[in-house]
């Protein structure tokens, strides 16, 4: 009652306090929860909208910003997010799919702590200054972190509990969070400090054993990806700190991709950039005397009769140490036929890294400003009266195979920076990768390339994400960490009098889920919003009612999931809300399939069945043939 009014007797207070009780009944029917079996809309929390801006007309949002404004999750801190239900649902069925084809491959299923021990990875050699990984002491100070990964951990388990061949081969994956101290958190779920990965771990007691295995798991992966349904590249790639000497990544073709994946047109080479090992692997390349080369200090473009001379980029490098500055000398142009426009090109970071590396260089690739730094360096060093010969500061020089070699380049330059002779600096220069007689190459791959395996493809470049990699990793981990078991002699070649002990034979394999999340969403959606497949889909069919057709959006919600065999995930939007506003935000979630129960229904008893990615599909479709032409829409999703 407001403060100093008085009730007014008679009919009129009865009619309020009628209206009143309406308006409490309106209220808690809205409400209220449904319990007849049903998927309804107003059983589930569906908090969409949130912090995104909608885009304009025909624009296509940012991925993360749609699953933020569809209700899928909402960013906690920075790289980490809280899944609501709705991203739950697809996170639960993309974890589903894994399982199916996990088990296709014989693999147990495991769950393993999110702690580990400090010291454990010290003893794998994996933790080092500077890893991104969460460190923490405990009460009692022990040293413990946040697994980003767990091959030590499961190396260590399998080892104290396997002896014998006999109990190979053994598959084992969890589905788990891991932690990473990403120092640059971006673009939502693909780059997180906290995401959710499946990593299968195998062991065999031989290399040809391992090999099959590794195989056995590369199809159960494709046949995985398949099922999405969604464009996807299998590349070889570079196993990095993780070891071994074989890997392939299967990856999403994306314009937010971190990663330059190559394939011919011709032949099945399929590549990450990051493989590019230095060498020049054209014949013509090799030779370094062709017309094109470029003089090796030239600085700008110019012209010697009918043969170009091109200008030559310089690209600098510093090591971890800070005492040795490394030059890359590369065409910023080359031909690739005589009657072609030069091609620009740049230098691929990974092929210089392989290069120093066998040079016995350990390159920072990670400093902007690698000149500066060494000539701060080189004067410090002076400074404190470093004169040892092994300490003198030094210089690398590498020369791209399209760059002719000069017996001395200009070093005044440097020498001038740090107040030092050329007697005082450490000069060498590679124009072969060093043990072989092979040229270098140090530019990346370009469209239009010619294939290095066929020579009759032409290369393309693509950008994806990354999602899952297999590895073949030897004994990298099984040998330092004791993992061994005993192998009948007459498995070891037979040349052996007796049983003998070998480390066990490892393969890891990895996907990532929740990035997968957001790679799918942005592969596929729109500008009306998500467009999951059948796969991932929260729901794979929502049917929405208008006004006054709520009892017969029920019969058709029943029509649809009664089906016992294959039935179909489907949810009722019930809200009260205008149809208008209910098939906008069908669109945003973006459910596979959307059932109208609207003027059709009313006019002629059919549903507008609608599914975008099928080409914008809208049909109408009577009561008694709408689940088999569902059913038939979703089997080409």
């Amino acid at each position: 009652m407001i403060s100093g009014v008085r009730p007014i007797p008679g009919r009129f207070s009865r009619t309020c306090r009628a209206y009143l009780g309406t308006i409490r009944l309106s209220r808690a029917q809205k409400c209220a929860f449904h319990a007849d079996g049903r998927n309804r809309v107003t059983n589930f929390w569906i908090p969409t909208g949130g912090i995104s801006k909608k885009p304009s007309q025909g624009e296509k949002e940012d991925a993360n910003e749609l699953l933020i404004r569809g209700g899928f999750l909402r960013q906690a801190y920075s790289g980490i997010f809280h899944m609501l239900p709705l991203g739950l649902r697809v996170q639960e069925k993309l974890e589903r799919l894994i399982d199916k084809h996990m088990r296709s491959v014989g693999a147990s299923k495991v769950s393993l702590s999110s702690i580990s021990s400090q010291e454990l990875w010290e003893q794998s050699g994996r933790l080092k200054e500077g890893s991104e990984v969460f460190r923490f002491l405990d009460r009692k100070e022990s040293r413990f972190l946040l697994a980003p990964t767990h091959e030590e951990e499961i190396t260590t388990l399998v080892g104290s509990l396997i002896k014998s061949y006999r109990d190979l081969p053994l598959r084992v994956y969890q589905i788990s969070r891991k932690y990473r101290d990403e120092p640059r958190p971006r673009q939502g779920l693909l780059r997180g400090r906290e995401f959710l990965m499946k990593d299968l771990y195998t062991f065999d007691y031989s290399i040809e054993e391992a090999l099959k295995t590794y195989n056995l798991v590369k199809a159960a992966y494709k046949n995985l990806f398949d099922e999405l349904k969604i464009p996807y590249l299998v590349a070889a790639a570079d196993s990095g700190n993780m070891g071994g000497s074989l890997s392939h990544e299967f990856h999403f073709p994306s314009s937010k991709g971190e990663d330059t994946v190559i394939s011919c047109s011709n032949c099945d080479h399929v590549y990450n950039d990051e493989l590019a090992d230095g060498k020049a692997h054209n014949i013509e390349e090799t030779q370094n005397t062709s017309a094109e080369q470029v003089s090796g200090f030239d600085t700008g473009a110019t012209t010697t009769g009918d043969n170009p001379t091109v200008s030559v980029g310089l690209w600098m490098a510093i090591s971890r140490d800070r005492e040795t500055l490394l030059r890359g000398w590369y065409p910023k142009f080359s031909m690739r036929e005589a009657n072609q426009e030069p091609v620009e090109r740049e230098v691929n970071s990974h092929a210089v890294k392989s290069i120093a590396t066998a040079a016995g260089v350990d390159i920072d690739l990670s400093v902007e400003n690698p000149l500066e730094q060494w000539v701060s360096q080189v004067k410090s060093d002076k400074n404190s009266g470093i004169s040892k010969p092994s300490e003198r500061p030094q210089v690398l020089d590498l020369y791209d195979a399209q760059v002719r070699v000069y017996k001395r380049p200009p070093l005044s330059d440097l020498l001038e920076k740090v107040n030092r002779t050329a007697d005082e600096i450490d000069y060498s220069m590679l124009d072969r990768f060093p043990g072989t007689n092979r040229a270098l190459n140090l530019v990346k791959v370009q469209d239009g390339d010619k294939c290095t395996k066929c020579a009759k493809g032409s290369l393309k470049t693509q950008t994806a994400v990354e999602l899952g990699h297999t590895f073949h990793l030897g004994t990298r981990y099984s040998e330092v960490l004791q993992a061994s078991v005993m192998v009948d002699r007459s498995l070891s070649g037979g040349s052996q009098s007796k049983d003998q002990l070998v480390p066990m034979q490892m393969g890891c394999h990895g996907i990532g889920v929740s990035r997968m999340i957001s790679a799918v969403a942005d592969s596929l959606a729109d500008s009306k919003g998500l467009n999951w497949p059948r796969a991932m889909a929260p729901y794979e069919v929502i049917v929405v009612p208008g006004k006054g057709l709520e009892t017969e959006a029920e019969k058709v919600y029943d029509s649809i999931v009664s089906n016992p065999i294959s039935p179909i995930d489907t949810i009722l939007d019930d809200r009260d809300k205008p149809m208008g506003w209910k098939l906008g935000d069908a669109d945003l979630i973006g459910y596979p399939v959307i059932v109208v129960v609207g003027k059709g229904w009313k006019k002629a008893q059919t549903l507008e069945v609608q599914c975008r990615r099928l080409d914008n599909l809208r049909e109408d479709v009577p009561l008694d043939q709408l689940p088999s032409f569902v059913q038939s829409l979703l089997e080409r999703l």
